[in-house]
């Protein structure tokens, strides 16, 4: 018999002794131990050690799945062996049970149980929002290909053109084993060339506590995996319509990138309720590992620490995938997913799309913020509180509150409304159903100018500009004003007040990197939105943009996960009025620069489980960030180069206001995959506050890679 006959002898033998044992085990415990008159809670129940995807031994994997499940069976029969909800061997040995409390606390106490955790229910990062950034999409034609992205969410809506089977999409991706779980609603054709995998689960959350409405199925009953797919990886060249305005042509930021939903994430009765359970989430993490995703996305609000869904998240990272996750939009919260295996994505503002308020034929022009690619025609203008309907008061008529409007006063004309009490685009809708044919939105105390989806062209105009339209009108009472788009117009990226900041006691710098999330237009389904396409604002958001960013470098590099994490850190820019790197840690996720890093922050195969288990303290991992806190004054950093060439590099340190920090050596001469360890100090004050500032290594190619280092005391 040959070496692979020997070999397949050999695994069988174990196959059927394992199996044998673990029958011997569990049925004896079912019958001496009766189960609890009350399971009352969902419990997560993690082993030691990884699952097979950090497995690096030399059994078979399919006998390693089975002497886990032996392992799970033997934990099992200490509190009358239950039948577990799920079981995980992927991303991580471990299972979801029903218990009483007495018996989780059990479980707690036996050896190899490594963490015993209830079942809750998290929010989704991101929330509709009518306010536009101006980002239709980046219209890039390209990029992705051969590269799956794994979206753990509320599902898709498989009918919309952003996921159709285009031939543009390049070659099928190779190592993805995944496939699609049909229902009526979602038959199994729903998958195709583009949409590669689709999967749900809710034994977590309960399939007795979803909305009626709900599909038990893949298909997307909120809208927000679709926004966050179209986002990350729609097809290119699609156009987009809302409310009979044309937009332009939409593309993810990945266009040629598969996609793989993974449904964890329901609407409840009660909107309050709606969620995603962690049992759920835990299950498609090692389900999409499993599957063989390259990136995977979750743009859900996350704990602090060292949860179950962290560990799952280790796995998949142990597997070579990029894993990317949202920081969450809480101002008072630290950023979520404070582990070095995870990309954590907090959110910052973009483009901002202008229109300005022609007064008169050849008058002066007010400016402000617009949606619409259309205008109007010149047209009178009248003030809302003035076209009163009948029964309305000029109170209600002064912010166009609906049904406020007299249409036959209103017809044809452009309402000027003053802004509060109701929605924005609820003023538009007002105008709409009184025949106006514009609106101009004033702002009677300071705040924000938005582009907004309205009903009819708007342009929304500041305090100061509401004022003196309203001078102009009392000076020109049969005035005619016209409101023309200007598109979108640059303006410096800001992290926006509501995108989670990192902790200054934590050990790593989160969150990693920021992305546009604020008012990103993506695709939604009909039945949720009354239309095709709605605007999303959260990290959410900011979590698809970098999943894209990574498929795009996947697809063009043959770079492990960890250098391509690297790539999007240190290629990051800077953010605008930024108070610290605590709020926007490297900086905003370029995709194209991030193809030329120069070097990377590769990680040591087993360095990520090796700082879970205590035995690597964070400033030690080869993360690209670096934080120095406490006494600590000197650490290591590796650089590869992952250029075609050898290459001089060297290094500049900037940013510190009250610490000295110094990088040796200073300059290196690296061949094409040649590493090199240099060393940093920080002198100053043994008590100071918060310092944060930059290592730069730059390349004689001109390629910059910049780290973020905060030295707290």
């Amino acid at each position: 018999m040959g070496r692979t006959g020997l070999v397949a002898a050999g695994a069988a033998a174990l196959a059927c002794a394992l199996l044998g044992t673990s029958i011997a085990v569990s049925a004896p415990a079912r019958a001496a131990h009766a189960a609890p008159a009350t399971h009352d809670a969902l419990y997560l129940v993690t082993l030691d050690g990884p699952g097979t995807a950090g497995y690096r031994g030399v059994v078979p994997v399919g006998i390693e799945q089975l002497a886990m499940r032996h392992q799970q069976d033997v934990v099992l029969a200490s509190v009358g062996s239950p039948a577990p909800v799920y079981r995980w061997t992927t991303a991580l040995n471990g299972f979801a049970v029903r218990l009483d409390r007495a018996d989780a606390e059990t479980l707690n106490t036996q050896p190899h149980v490594a963490l015993v955790e209830k079942n809750s229910v998290r929010r989704l990062a991101g929330t509709p929002s009518h306010t536009a950034s101006g980002m239709v999409g980046p219209g890039r034609q390209r990029g992705g290909a051969g590269v799956v992205i794994g979206v753990v969410d509320s599902g898709i809506w498989p009918d919309s053109p952003l996921f159709s089977s285009v031939p543009r999409l390049g070659h099928r991706p190779a190592g993805f084993t995944g496939g699609c779980d049909g229902a009526t609603d979602f038959p199994a054709s729903s998958c195709n060339r583009k949409l590669v995998g689709a999967r749900w689960f809710v034994e977590g959350f309960g399939a007795d506590r979803v909305r009626s409405s709900a599909s038990l199925s893949p298909l997307d009953d909120d809208g927000h995996g679709t926004q966050v797919a179209s986002i990350a990886a729609g097809d290119a060249g699609v156009s987009v319509e809302v409310n009979g305005q044309r937009l332009g042509s939409y593309g993810g930021v990945a266009p040629q990138a598969r996609l793989a939903v993974y449904k964890a994430c329901w609407t409840a009765p009660d909107p309050d309720d709606d969620g995603c359970a962690t049992a759920d989430l835990v299950t498609a993490i090692d389900k999409a590992t499993a599957d063989g995703v390259d990136v995977l996305n979750l743009s859900v609000a996350g704990s602090p620490g060292l949860d179950t869904v962290e560990r799952a998240l280790l796995g998949a990272a142990e597997d070579d995938v990029v894993v990317v996750a949202a920081a969450g939009n809480g101002a008072r919260t630290f950023a979520a997913h404070t582990t070095p295996w995870v990309t954590t994505v907090g959110a910052t503002t973009g483009e901002v799309r202008r229109g300005r308020v022609r007064l008169g034929p050849d008058g002066p022009t007010l400016t402000g913020a617009m949606a619409s690619t259309r205008g109007t025609r010149p047209a009178r203008l009248v003030v809302g509180a003035d076209v009163a309907a009948p029964g309305a008061t000029r109170v209600d008529a002064r912010v166009c509150a609906p049904g406020s409007l007299d249409a036959a006063r209103v017809a044809g004309a452009v309402v000027l409304c003053e802004r509060g009490e109701i929605g924005r685009v609820d003023k538009s809708l007002a105008v709409q159903r009184a025949d106006g044919v514009g609106m101009v939105l004033a702002n009677v105390r300071p705040g924000s100018v938005d582009a907004d989806f309205h009903s009819v062209p708007t342009v929304h105009v500041d305090r100061v500009a509401g004022r003196t339209l309203r001078h102009w009108l009392a000076a020109h009472p049969h005035g005619r004003v016209s409101l023309q788009p200007l598109g979108t117009e640059e303006t410096p990226a800001r992290v926006t007040p509501w995108s989670s900041g990192g902790d200054p006691t934590g050990g790593l710098l989160k969150p990693d990197v920021v992305a546009p999330g604020a008012g990103v237009l993506g695709a939604v389904p009909p039945s949720v939105h009354g239309t095709r396409w709605d605007f999303a604002s959260g990290t959410s958001a900011a979590t698809a943009y970098t999943s894209g960013a990574a498929a795009v470098l996947l697809a063009r590099h043959d770079w492990s996960a960890d250098v391509v994490r690297s790539a999007l850190a240190t290629t990051a820019a800077p953010v605008d009025r930024a108070p610290t790197l605590l709020r926007e840690g490297a900086g905003r996720v370029r995709p194209l620069v991030a193809d030329r890093p120069g070097v990377a922050y590769a990680v040591r195969p087993g360095d990520y489980r090796r700082w879970l288990d205590g035995r690597l303290m964070s400033r030690a991992v080869n993360t690209p960030s670096l934080v120095l806190a406490g006494t600590a004054r000197v650490a290591h950093r590796t650089i590869t180069n992952v250029g075609a060439r050898p290459m001089y590099f060297s290094s500049a340190v900037a940013g510190f206001t009250r610490h000295a920090v110094r990088v040796t050596p200073a300059a290196v001469r690296l061949a094409p995959g040649a590493s090199v360890t240099f060393t940093v100090r920080v002198s100053g004050p043994g008590v100071s506050p918060l310092d944060d500032g930059w290592i730069t290594w730059a390349g004689a190619d001109g390629s910059r890679a910049r780290i973020p280092v905060l030295v707290t005391r």
